[in-house]
């Protein structure tokens, strides 16, 4: 069962509060999508641990019910 943009971004939203997170459909297939995460809890975090994060908020449905999701994450300005 695909994902939607808003249940990325509500999932990450929840993990994350304070993110700014855009969420696009790549494919058009509910399969393959885009996000771009901003967010304070990123500050420190090495580019490998931002994703990490953004995986965990997913709670396991990487791999499955979304199979990609390009993300570029990054602090506030």
């Amino acid at each position: 069962m695909a994902m939607t943009a808003t249940e990325i971004e509500t999932m990450i939203r929840a993990a994350m509060p304070d993110a700014k997170v855009e969420v696009s459909d790549l494919a058009g297939d509910g399969d393959h999508y885009a996000a771009v995460v901003i967010s304070e809890a990123f500050r420190g975090r090495s580019r490998v641990q931002q994703h990490q994060m953004v995986y965990a908020a997913l709670r396991g449905n990487m791999g499955g019910a979304l199979h990609a999701l390009a993300l570029q994450t990054s602090v506030p300005e």
